[in-house]
């Protein structure tokens, strides 16, 4: 049996916890920041997870990590 490979993609935008959850990168803070409260733009640099509704999708991307 061949090896799988991972969706690249998909390895750029996430990233595996220890527990095996993965966590991504916040939308919203690219550009047009200025029309931006600094209260909105804040919590946008930290990581969050992902749903777990979604994660099982992740998972077939990722399948080693």
């Amino acid at each position: 049996m061949p090896k799988m490979k991972t969706k690249r993609a998909a390895a750029k935008r996430f990233r595996a916890t220890g527990a095996g959850h993965f966590k991504h990168a916040r939308k919203g803070k690219r550009h047009n920041l200025s029309n931006k409260s600094r209260r909105r733009k804040r919590p946008l640099g930290g990581m969050k997870l992902v749903h777990a509704s979604d994660e099982p999708r992740v998972q077939r991307m990722m399948p080693y990590a």
